[in-house]
């Protein structure tokens, strides 16, 4: 996973006069997108290496200032493109606690040790994450909740046991 890279948002728009972008960021906190510099963006199969020298929160937004970025018209060319980061730019998760990038992947069994695949994606539905585990044609969907549904997750087996009905 070291070299995989991290969607945390996607240039928006653009912000003023100065050269500034609008950001969509997928972070929990909108403005920590701001503290992961350097960024690299990506459209297509172009990239760019980009820091970001200012930013703050703006409405459901976040607006920032990249190194470089002088004027609007060269901020427009920027709208569209995905802004990743590299994992090791994230903070250590504290124990129990998971970034989905993470859980990606991990094979799903039930205690009684039933198969339900991997863990295709996570979604949040405002109550609760949800597991998105796929075996074959079946999509299960599984309330992340720690203790409950989730009983272990072994990152390092790239296992995750869960308490769910293999009928639901």
């Amino acid at each position: 996973m070291a070299d995989e890279l991290i969607s945390v948002g996607k240039v928006s728009g653009i912000f003023g006069v100065k050269g500034w972008i609008k950001v969509y960021s997928y972070t929990e906190i909108r403005e920590n997108i701001l503290t992961y510099s350097p960024w690299i963006l990506k459209k297509g199969k172009e990239s760019k290496l980009v820091e970001v020298i200012s930013g703050k929160r703006h409405g459901k937004t976040v607006v920032a200032c990249l190194d470089g970025l002088n004027d609007r018209d060269a901020a427009a060319e920027l709208n569209g493109w995905d802004i990743f980061i590299r994992p090791e730019q994230l903070p250590k998760a504290r124990r129990g606690e998971y970034y989905w990038t993470d859980l990606i992947g991990l094979q799903v069994k039930t205690v009684e040790g039933i198969d339900f695949g991997t863990v295709q994606q996570m979604l949040e539905t405002g109550a609760n994450d949800v597991v998105v585990a796929t075996l074959d044609e079946r999509e299960r969907l599984i309330p992340f909740l720690q203790g409950q549904t989730i009983i272990d997750v072994d990152l390092v087996a790239g296992v995750m046991i869960v308490d769910w009905d293999p009928e639901f």
